[in-house]
């Protein structure tokens, strides 16, 4: 089975960013502009909004216009953004818009000044409403239809996508629709990643919903500016030192007009920006920026070996070897449950190691068993795999003199006829003396001791198995 889902990532080892002028940091300030496209039944809507404002707690008026909330999202509109241009034009920092379409047709004036700017808008939607229990084709509808209005609004096509209230299909709409530089509907890194769907690789720069103004509006959220001041230096600070020792990141900041816009808080956004800009290797960025830098610096790469991706055939034929004569263990870890985490040789490993280990007691014993005698040559009547045969080969198994071809059968013979399975040790870094007294010392062994010890070398061979694999796809 499938599981879509990535919870790896890049691992502990992130790639470099690389950020222009060997910054330590990318800053990026997100101005979502969705007043006019909230819901509105002056919008063909049914109900208004209640998403985002200063009334906790808000619940839609079916079937009726909210006033309040109406001229809490015109605030935005006709004040917050302008104090937010002003501030970001001051301090010379570029921004990017998420603009939702519907918005930004009723705010030419605002639009101009954007452009004036040289902000970049991306799309935000066609409406601020949310997408969760759309069909594929009424989301796809709309998509298509932001676009056309984006660009008759702003004269071209939008170049980054944030839907914000998704759903579980929008990123993938986004890919299959193509021709975006970016979309940003994932809040998983804190570095900008490639999605690949449908033979298509879709850059993501993800986006915040911690570092957001749009906790001032959230019960436990900010109650006042100097929180909200504190929370972000926080993140800056925690971002600013693996920077500079080496390892970059992305801090994105998102704010919205009628939230940030007001004076009470202003000064907070005010006090971190000036924090901010008092350090230097800093980066201050539009997503549009980061998106054109990761493209050329970090371009999408295949992975040659990819387990998820393959069909159960596929994955049987490649890794049913992996633990001798035991094909089973490689078909239920296709059956169970495999994802992006699997496709690195760690969690193939572990995916594999995990059906082995849930298994009855005699299934564990039969994979044991199924291994050939060492420096024996009885493994040749054993069925030595051709695993088995290079594996004992690069220890020198195969090269014994008579001596010490008698004193490992010796040893076999005493070793199997106690434990009724073979001797199982994972050769690669050993010669063939170290071997023959690991056999002599854990002969002596009680049985339920040396069985776990047995089972661990089989998984420590399977590891040393898949190395080889996916050396050869290099």
């Amino acid at each position: 089975m499938y599981y879509s889902r990535d919870t790896l990532g890049y691992g502990k080892t992130t790639p470099q960013a690389k950020w222009p002028n060997d910054a330590a940091i990318a800053v990026q300030f997100v101005v979502n502009y969705e007043e006019g496209g909230e819901n509105c039944i002056l919008h063909g809507d049914q109900a208004s909004e209640a998403f985002l404002s200063e009334i906790f707690g808000a619940e839609p008026w079916s079937g009726q216009r909210h006033w309040n909330m109406e001229s809490i999202y015109e605030y935005g509109a006709r004040v917050g953004f302008w104090r937010l241009h002003d501030l970001f034009v001051e301090a010379a920092i570029p921004v990017t818009v998420f603009g939702v379409a519907t918005a930004l047709q009723r705010s030419p004036t605002q639009v101009r000044a954007m452009l004036k700017a040289d902000w970049e808008i991306a799309s935000h939607g066609l409406k601020w409403i949310d997408y969760k229990d759309h069909n594929r084709e009424d989301e796809l509808s709309d998509i298509l239809e932001a676009i056309r209005i984006h660009s008759a609004v702003t004269g071209q096509r939008p170049r980054g996508w944030y839907t914000g209230r998704c759903s579980v299909n929008t990123v993938d709409l986004i890919t299959e629709v193509g021709s975006f530089q970016y979309l940003a509907d994932s809040y998983s890194d804190d570095l900008p990643y490639w999605y690949y769907h449908k033979d298509t690789a879709q850059l993501i720069v993800p986006y915040t919903l911690d570092a957001n103004d749009m906790r001032f509006s959230t019960p436990q959220g900010f109650n006042s500016g100097d929180q909200f001041t504190t929370y972000l230096k926080d993140a800056f600070d925690v971002l600013y030192a693996e920077g500079k020792a080496g390892v970059p990141k992305m801090m994105s900041i998102g704010l919205h007009c009628r939230l940030i816009g007001r004076p009470g808080r202003l000064a907070s956004l005010r006090r971190f920006i000036d924090y901010v800009k008092s350090h230097e290797d800093v980066w201050f960025a539009r997503r549009i920026d980061i998106a054109e830098h990761w493209i050329k610096t970090h371009p999408f790469q295949r992975q040659p070996l990819i387990p998820s991706a393959m069909t159960k055939q596929e994955f049987i034929k490649c890794f049913g070897g992996v633990f001798e004569h035991s094909a089973w263990i490689a078909e239920r870890s296709f059956d169970g449950e495999l994802g992006p985490a699997n496709d690195s040789i760690e969690g193939l490993h572990a995916a594999l190691c995990f059906q082995f280990r849930i298994s009855e007691v005699d299934e564990r014993l039969s994979v044991l068993r199924a291994h050939p005698d060492l420096g024996s040559k009885l493994s040749v009547v054993r069925r030595l795999t051709p695993e088995s045969a290079k594996e004992q080969a690069g220890a020198g198994l195969d090269a014994l003199t008579d001596a010490e071809c008698n004193a490992f059968s010796n040893y076999n013979a005493i070793y199997l006829e106690k434990f009724s399975f073979p001797f199982i040790v994972a050769v690669k870094g050993l010669d063939k003396n170290k071997i023959l007294k690991l056999l002599q010392e854990r002969v002596n062994n009680k049985y339920e001791i040396e069985f776990e010890i047995a089972c661990r070398q089989v998984e420590r061979i399977a590891r040393l198995r898949l190395d080889d694999i996916y050396n050869s796809y290099k």
